[in-house]
């Protein structure tokens, strides 16, 4: 039976004949036209958006704590944000984008490595009498058995794997700033909805307030109409309040159990699982907050890096659609034990052996290539246009929250003055009917404006509340890049 070895002995000829055979396709390749160059669009800076840069400041804006929310001074409030970030839906599809695209990173890093392969098979097989096997194997039964190694790689002389891992790692950064933007906005709707919840139960106390008061004025009306003092008609006028002053509890009482399960469900609860939730208003803290804003802060946005990383990975994609214009090479190799009968698989004479140098060459296909790279060149661009877009976003969303707060410091102010007016010439009002001096008209116009001034001093702090929120977020919450950390194994 003859020998199943195939020799691999390095002939110079053999040597040169491939040597030849690349030289003349890396030449055949080195023609092939790339079109004509592409000009990207160009990245907004800090001078067109009318920041100031670090560097021309000499400090950093102070950047928001990681865990800005705590600035509130809410023991409650940081529990639930904690809860949120543990248990939100939402928050735990991000998490699993940035895994699968970590994990596509990672497979992609293998591209060049020594791939191993082991097979072992055996087969009985009856060969026809007149088939393309001659005798004394043709017409018999025999037992074949295979046993083989090999090993392949696929070198990376032009850097399209290299491109192909960088473009993957991009995409798996974007996708872990892309969780830490979610996480950040998750964060400030649960703190929003808080300040919105103490919001509802502070105008419920000032809607209690009010019901007090016109208890106090119907009981007053009442003895003045018993003196002969008042008419029915003041006192009719007095009853009226009480129902309209139930009605607006009873209306932020629903309101307050809207709140409560809107935050229950943001922190992946039931509905049900806030029902008691009673924040006070007047015990969040306002913290001052910066008046200009840099662009060395707005560039930690998590969305912002988030849009930069798209755009390398875009264009790396650039960089492996050109390497595609050259050649593929690939070597394998291998090694083993083939023989007709089994009791002859392990002879010396059943060995085999064999090295494979493959080299695909893309012929006639410019056409195809060219639009090709176009495409990766259209995907730079588009990446570089949403950078653009979240950026312009990013400054107007925080430029718009230092706007608000810095307009709200002052309006807070006017309004304080406002209502410590109003408060005493409500007073004086009613010392001036109890005394017979004044009538209850003038009594209840001065109780319109007190109760409009105590439900404003309400809204504005809660706005000033959550501007101060607004702006964290719109500062990307205290968030860096940590990005850089996204590694894969690379052998």
């Amino acid at each position: 039976m003859p020998k199943s070895f195939v020799s691999v002995s390095a002939a110079p000829r053999r040597v040169a004949a491939a040597a030849a055979t690349l030289c003349a396709a890396l030449a055949l390749a080195g023609c092939a036209s790339q079109g004509p160059a592409h000009e990207p669009l160009a990245r907004l800076g800090a001078s067109d958006l009318g920041l100031t840069a670090q560097s021309e400041t000499g400090a950093s804006t102070s950047l928001p704590a990681a865990d800005w929310w705590k600035s509130l001074g809410d023991a409650q409030l940081d529990g639930l944000i904690a809860q949120a970030l543990q248990g939100s839906p939402s928050l735990t599809m991000s998490r699993a984008r940035f895994d699968k695209a970590a994990a596509l990173a990672t497979a992609t890093s293998t591209a060049t490595d020594v791939r191993g392969t082991l097979g072992v098979d055996a087969t009985r097989q009856h060969y026809s009498a007149n088939g393309l096997v001659p005798a004394p194997i043709a017409g018999h039964t025999y037992n074949t058995g295979n046993l083989q190694a090999g090993l392949s790689w696929t070198p990376d002389f032009f850097g399209r794997h290299a491109a192909d891992l960088q473009a993957a790692l991009g995409q798996a950064r974007a996708a872990q700033a892309d969780s830490a933007a979610a996480a950040n906005q998750l964060a400030a709707q649960v703190a929003r909805s808080y300040v919105a919840l103490a919001r509802l139960i502070a105008q419920k106390d000032v809607a209690g307030r009010t019901l007090t008061q016109r208890q106090s004025l119907l009981e007053l009306s009442q003895q003045r109409t018993r003196a002969g003092l008042d008419s029915q008609v003041e006192l009719t006028q007095a009853q009226a309040g009480l129902p309209d002053a139930g009605t607006q509890i009873e209306m932020l009482d629903e309101q307050i159990t809207l709140a409560r399960r809107t935050i229950a469900v943001l922190c992946g609860q039931a509905p049900e699982a806030q029902l008691q939730l009673a924040p006070r208003l007047a015990a969040l803290q306002i913290q001052a907050m910066p008046g200009q804003l840099g662009a060395d802060l707005l560039g930690r946005r998590p969305d912002v890096v988030a849009a930069r990383w798209r755009v390398e990975s875009a264009t790396q994609g650039i960089e492996s659609a050109r390497a595609d214009f050259y050649p593929d090479i690939n070597l394998t190799a291998f090694i083993g034990l083939n023989a007709i009968g089994l009791d002859n698989l392990f002879k010396g004479s059943s060995r085999q052996m064999g090295v494979t140098p493959a080299l695909r060459l893309p012929l006639f296909d410019g056409k195809r290539l060219r639009a090709q790279l176009r495409g990766t060149q259209a995907d730079l661009d588009t990446a570089i246009a949403q950078y653009n877009g979240v950026v312009l976003d990013a400054v107007k969303e925080a430029g718009d929250a230092i706007t608000s707060v810095q307009s709200l410091v002052r309006q807070q102010q006017l309004q304080a003055e406002s209502l410590e007016k109003a408060e005493r010439a409500y007073d004086f009002a009613v010392q001036r009917y109890k005394a017979g001096l004044a009538s209850q008209v003038t009594v209840l116009n001065t109780e319109t404006q007190v109760i409009t001034q105590r439900r404003l001093d309400v809204d504005l702090r809660a706005r000033a509340l959550d501007t101060r929120v607004s702006l964290m977020k719109a500062l990307g919450g205290g968030w860096t890049d940590g990005t850089a950390a996204v590694q894969v194994s690379q052998h």
